[in-house]
């Protein structure tokens, strides 16, 4: 049976519309934003770590849709798994019968989660920490949960409540009553657990924005503190999670540490199909499900549906079958060393940081007269100027897709699919080198865009 609905047909016809569509339908800023920054381009097709535009000019992914493509674009194990899954014709989601795939994910899941139980699926990192968070609240019997400055854990009113950046909570208030404290700040993790009241510390192994890792030993220390005073320990690995890191998670870098639940999305999906998961010790679950009475007191309307599981047994399958994780590590530590050699030919560099391919390039005031002064206009306009002037030529100039960490920050950061090879590292710093050459020669493009942005910085006060 055929109908009227030919979506080829409709991408040829009115495919050409995107920009419009967008500024007319959505979100008002977007378009505005990428046309400001000439990041307005059309890309037709994408296969692993890269993508072509309209003209057909192939393009590297350093950004990996915000960690979303761990395995690349359209990864053929992945493909085929859907497509397996819609030939099934499953009777998905009849919400009153047990399918197989969500047990089989969450079997294979657990595998490589030593002291962790159970899972319950969703759709979004967001929604596995919304999960952690009502089910350490449920468990404990306690109402706050502590979370880092500068954290980012999703932006649904839940996860944003231990969102730690400003700029994501103002004008959404009043949030749940949870408590902020630095990264590696054990007298205060102790200070707010002696008042009884909290229920967990929920923490990124190493934070998204400024990509800064925890300090040494500092995880296994908040744990022991949690644990004496009957808190949870919940580790954010929507980002850090599933090899990104050159572990499977960003935590086990660490000995002795074992989070009570931790939250994974992103590159579970393959890319395709969104999917979060929250896994977590028995007596968690338990006490959340105590009874039957109880059974959907915490569920989701499309988790566990056939797509994403198929998806997410195939993403686990491809990184055992290739050995994603150790390729991550290996080229990671090729790609941090070749830009730590740069660090002291360039004075606008001042460090490179991170693990695997999780990688933060962060600019600082140079030491020249000529260079300070221009740095000093920049960061007058607007803190982090800098950084986008080096995002755009990679971009306009060499073909390579990065973006800053965060507001206001002087950092890039690198996550690109975790299957980029040799060649894709060469590529990359070549390019790198030869916009940190433009930035630290006498004129240039790079600094006449800085003009621009500067301009407009100035404009939007």
């Amino acid at each position: 049976m055929t109908g009227g609905f030919d979506l080829r047909a409709l991408l040829s016809e009115r495919g050409a519309e995107r920009y419009e569509l967008h500024a007319r339908y959505l979100n008002p800023q977007l378009p505005r934003m990428l046309h400001t920054i000439g990041f307005d381009k059309v890309y037709e097709r994408a296969e692993g770590a890269h993508f072509w535009d309209a003209d057909g000019v192939d393009h590297l992914d350093m950004l990996a849709g915000f960690g979303v493509m761990g395995l690349g674009r359209h990864h053929p194990v992945v493909r085929k798994a859907l497509h397996d899954v819609l030939d099934a014709r499953l009777a998905d989601l009849t919400r009153f019968d047990c399918q197989p795939l969500p047990g089989l994910l969450a079997e294979k899941l657990l595998t490589r989660s030593p002291h962790l139980d159970r899972v319950f699926f969703g759709n979004s990192g967001t929604e596995a920490v919304e999960t952690a968070l009502k089910f350490a609240r449920y468990a404990t019997g306690r109402p706050r949960v502590l979370y880092c400055h500068h954290a980012f854990h999703g932006l649904t009113t839940g996860s944003l409540s231990v969102n730690g950046e400003q700029g994501f909570r103002e004008g959404f208030d009043p949030l749940l009553p949870d408590t902020a404290i630095a990264l590696g700040d054990l007298d205060a993790l102790e200070r707010e657990l002696r008042r009884g009241d909290v229920a967990a510390f929920v923490v990124e192994p190493i934070q998204g924005k400024g990509v800064h890792a925890a300090p040494p030993g500092f995880l296994r220390d908040a744990q022991e503190l949690l644990h004496r005073h009957g808190a949870l320990l919940v580790a954010d690995e929507v980002q850090t999670g599933l090899g990104r890191t050159g572990d499977f998670y960003a935590y086990q870098h660490e000995e002795g540490v074992e989070p009570d639940l931790v939250c994974v999305a992103k590159a579970l999906s393959g890319g395709y199909v969104p999917v979060g998961a929250t896994l977590g010790k028995d007596w968690i679950f338990k006490k959340v499900y105590s009874s039957m009475d109880r059974v959907l007191v915490h569920s989701a309307s499309f988790g566990s549906n056939a797509q994403a599981m198929a998806a997410g047994l195939a993403v686990l399958s491809v990184m055992e079958d290739e050995g994603t994780v150790a390729h991550a590590r290996r080229i990671g530590d090729l790609l941090s060393g070749r830009l730590r050699e740069l660090v002291p030919r360039y004075e606008l560099l001042h460090e490179i940081r991170g693990r695997g391919l999780m990688i933060g390039i962060e600019f600082g005031r140079p030491s020249s007269l000529g260079l300070r002064g221009r740095w000093t206009m920049l960061q007058a306009a607007r803190k982090g100027l800098f950084a986008q002037m080096v995002v755009v030529p990679l971009l306009q100039r060499h073909r390579i897709l990065t973006q800053v960490s965060g507001d206001h920050l002087e950092v890039i950061k690198l996550i690109p699919p975790l299957i980029i090879d040799e060649a894709d590292v060469d590529r990359f710093v070549t390019a790198f080198t030869a916009v940190m050459d433009d930035a630290h020669g006498g004129g240039g493009l790079m600094w006449d865009f800085g003009k621009t942005l500067v301009k407009q910085a100035v404009a939007q006060r």
